[in-house]
């Protein structure tokens, strides 16, 4: 049996865990390999969802090592983490057959860098995105700060290191991959790179599982009219979003659906959305706000006529591949989205899977919902094809093969 360390400074217990880390390492863990699992959980999150997360793991032989994560002060409890996780990294590699480490971005990647030059342990960059430029271009860093300057320029050497030294680095999206590779110090020696994007599990995101009494139901619950049309977005808004872009696509729709309704299924503060629908001209009547677990998104998907999200296309969203595009998809709904982010619109277009923005103005907005690029059996196939969990598994076991046969 082969070990292997996988960190992740995102918790298990979060929805990002539950839906994009835990799926892949049960699959994983079912041929064969044996996983030590590192994560950082937030205290609220940990003591709701332990024990189902616990579960999870101990059902495949993965061993969990759930590490409490600190916020505060910033850059400071960041250090400090990393030091508990690689004291946490180093003790399973003097106790365990380690021979890989799976390091899902930048913070645990340190790490794996780490325990290939003491240990000697294969080094697989998992990058997610182009971190530090994230936080630059989410305006969570800020380049005047010359502290925060000296930070992205520590991460920016890093993030050369870590692909250079790494046995593979995978990739969200062919759009990051085409762009690492045509940097100077690729172009004559390219680096090995698999793109495998956020994947779904088909299983879950499948809405034939879904009856019409559990969506009459809902849409009770949720006091949405009968006859209305439902708009729908799902997931957090905070950075990247473009709230306000996304409520003028929905005040365009509702000129010509008159029953057109804005459902928002979200855990971010109602309260504050809430005031920029207002803001908007639009009054509670026409948006609705809930928020659900990870397992019941596929219902809230179903109740959908059509859906949107607008992120905004920097620099960094060349490497981002949106969970929701996927499941989305897969429930065969149709979707506005905007151009220049990942391979987003290109598999849009592709899979015939709804519209494309390229500029946020009405005109667009007006054409994008006519939906003439939809073809629900194309989008699902293509959900199927490229978004598939199972897809993402083989595309993980071919790379684990890869490296350990070095």
């Amino acid at each position: 049996m082969t070990h292997i360390i996988y960190i992740s400074y995102d918790g298990m217990t979060d929805p990002l865990g539950q839906s994009q880390v835990l799926p892949y390492l049960r699959g994983l863990a079912k041929k064969g390999y044996k996983f030590h699992l590192i994560s950082f959980e937030k205290a609220d999150r940990y003591e709701q969802n332990r024990t189902f997360i616990e579960n999870m793991c101990s059902e495949v032989g993965i061993d969990w090592h759930p590490m409490t994560y600190t916020k505060k002060p910033p850059l400071l409890s960041t250090m400090y983490d990393v030091n508990r996780m690689w004291r946490k990294a180093k003790s399973l590699a003097k106790n365990h057959p380690i021979k890989l480490v799976h390091c899902r971005s930048y913070i645990a990647a340190l790490i794996g860098l780490r325990l290939k030059h003491n240990f000697g342990i294969k080094f697989l960059f998992d990058m997610r995105g182009f971190w530090a430029d994230e936080r630059i271009d989410g305006k969570i860093w800020s380049r005047s700060n010359p502290i925060f300057n000296k930070v992205y320029q520590f991460f920016k050497k890093k993030e050369l290191d870590f692909l250079k030294e790494a046995d593979y680095t995978i990739s969200l999206t062919e759009n990051a991959k085409d762009e690492i590779l045509s940097w100077k110090e690729f172009q004559t020696n390219p680096i090995p790179i698999q793109v495998i994007p956020t994947c779904v599990d088909l299983e879950l995101f499948n809405p034939e599982k879904i009856t019409t009494q559990e969506k009459i139901q809902l849409r009770k619950k949720l006091n949405v009219q009968d006859e209305a049309y439902i708009l729908g977005y799902v997931g957090s808004i905070g950075t990247w979003y473009m709230l306000p872009e996304m409520l003028d696509f929905f005040i365009t729709l509702k000129s010509k659906i008159p029953t057109a309704v804005f459902l928002l299924v979200t855990a971010d503060d109602h309260s504050a959305i809430m005031n920029q629908c207002l803001e908007k001209g639009l009054s509670k009547e026409d948006v609705f706000l809930t928020k659900c677990n990870h397992k019941d998104v596929p219902l809230h998907l179903a109740l959908f006529d059509s859906s949107v999200f607008f992120i905004r296309p920097t620099y960094s969203k060349k490497a981002s591949s949106p969970t929701k595009q996927g499941e989305i998809m897969a429930m065969g709904i149709p979707l506005t989205c905007n151009y220049g982010v990942g391979d987003t619109d290109l598999l849009i277009e592709k899979y015939k899977a709804g519209s494309v923005v390229h500029a946020f103005v009405k005109e667009n907005y007006l054409k994008a919902i006519n939906y003439e690029n939809f073809n629900r059996e194309s989008s699902m196939n293509g959900a199927q094809s490229y978004f598939g969990l199972k897809n993402g598994v083989e595309k993980y076991a071919q790379v684990y093969l890869d490296i350990l046969k070095k």
